[in-house]
């Protein structure tokens, strides 16, 4: 599986800070995970890892949906066990990427997120919505239930939590969204960008190599048991000591000035 992927399905921008937006750009079929689609994000993710001065990636989308999973008309064209491993290894090759990244990224929010969309906003180390916004994975509506979804959506909600919405597929507003901790903060439609901008601005305030240790450590401490993620936790905080950006940190913080790299 190897489509070519329009330069224009998938928007990439990077500002001079360092920050990238990758903005799906297929409203009309609600932004959907097609094999082309994630060609493009594949080769996008790629881009900001060789980016040395990459800070933080911002995931938006255009039109009324974030995004609404993957393209069914697409798979149900191609009725064959090889054809579908081979799209769910492309999807999660995707997900791990964002994983893999030692930059915060960051889900911005606008509409419906369902499925494999609602799998990208829970894969994202930080998300953002509009009250609009909703959240499902309902594929169990047409007779699918959200394996792949439900492997990123029950490591940011409740397990039962989790499990009512794979079964029932219901969809859970903004607001719910936030109490069950699929996304950080929710705020009208016009203020979106404002949040996420604020969130970027703070992020872009604190050491590059010290989020990117931390990023890495929290989330393979996650799928350890306690006594091996104490190890990998103080195994990353003594390099993260002896690191300049700490050394520094902690010497401004005696010194009670600002450190160098704040300045």
């Amino acid at each position: 599986m190897n489509p070519s992927a329009p330069s224009d399905l998938l928007l990439h921008t990077r500002d001079t800070r360092g920050v990238h937006r990758l903005t799906l750009n297929a409203p009309r079929s609600f932004n959907v995970l097609s094999e082309e689609m994630l060609v493009a994000l594949q080769r996008a993710l790629d881009a900001v890892a060789a980016d040395a001065q990459s800070r933080a990636v911002v995931i938006a989308a255009e039109g009324r949906a974030f995004c609404a999973g993957h393209d069914l008309k697409q798979m149900r064209a191609h009725p064959d066990i090889d054809y579908y491993r081979r799209l769910f290894a492309q999807c999660t090759r995707v997900m791990m990427a964002i994983r893999r990244l030692d930059v915060p990224v960051l889900a911005r929010v606008q509409g419906l997120a369902t499925a494999a969309g609602c799998q990208l906003v829970a894969q994202c180390d930080l998300a953002v919505a509009a009250e609009e916004a909703s959240f499902g994975v309902n594929g169990i509506d047409v007779g699918l239930f959200c394996a792949t979804p439900g492997v990123a959506l029950s490591r940011n909600i409740l397990p039962k939590q989790a499990m009512e919405m794979l079964l029932t597929g219901d969809f859970i507003s903004a607001q719910e969204a936030r109490q069950r901790g699929l996304v950080n903060r929710v705020v009208a439609a016009d203020a979106l960008d404002a949040e996420i901008e604020q969130l970027v601005q703070r992020l872009l305030g604190k050491p590059r190599e010290a989020l990117a240790m931390g990023k890495q450590l929290f989330y393979r401490q996650l799928e350890t048991g306690m006594e091996a993620a104490y190890q990998l936790a103080g195994h990353t905080m003594a390099c993260n000591m002896v690191h300049e950006v700490a050394q520094e940190g902690v010497q401004a913080f005696i010194d009670k000035r600002p450190p160098a790299w704040r300045e």
